[in-house]
Parts: structure tokens; C-alpha cells; sequence
């Protein structure tokens, strides 16, 4: 029985990734790094937020959730308004 258990208590390490599990790291493959991570909330500035809104705050805002955009200062909070309100929010 205890034989079994620990089999079970390894199948499931495995499969899991549990945290105190004996693994063997030689034959571990590294999670793959992808570079980029959404955010897990939307923002919530309004309009008015975007529009006065500093350029460099504008880039840090877009590139966390990984959009590139060139243009003016103008043009970027155009864009940040088109891509994070909603049409009633204008």
C-alpha cells in the first residue's frame, strides 16, 4: 500500500509541478520565456487621463501590454483612448 501511495504522490508531482517534490533537474525542461506578460487588469484611466497624460507614460502604458506605436504625442493618446475605452467612454 505504501508502495502504491508513493507512486501516486510522484505521478501527481509530476504531473502538477508540486512545490517539495524530489525531481530530477538533469532531465527538467526550463519553461520556455516568452518576454512578455499581460497585465491582468484592464486600465482604467478616462478620457481625460489620456489626454493629459505625459509621452513617456503613454509608451510605458502601451508596451505593458505589449503595443508598439510611433507617431506624436497626440497621435499615442489617440491611440491609447482607440484601444482602452470603450465607445460610450469617449
Amino acid at each position: 500500500m505504501a508502495e502504491l501511495m508513493r507512486g501516486l504522490l510522484h505521478s501527481a508531482c509530476q504531473v502538477l509541478g508540486g512545490a517539495g517534490c524530489k525531481t530530477d533537474d538533469a532531465n527538467r525542461t526550463p519553461p520556455a520565456e516568452t518576454g512578455f506578460r499581460m497585465p491582468l487588469h484592464y486600465p482604467r484611466y478616462s478620457k481625460r487621463d489620456y489626454e493629459s497624460m505625459e509621452e513617456w507614460r503613454l509608451d510605458l502604458l502601451l508596451s505593458q501590454y505589449g503595443l508598439r506605436f510611433d507617431g506624436t504625442v497626440e497621435e499615442k493618446r489617440a491611440y491609447a483612448i482607440g484601444a482602452f475605452l470603450w465607445p460610450d467612454q469617449y
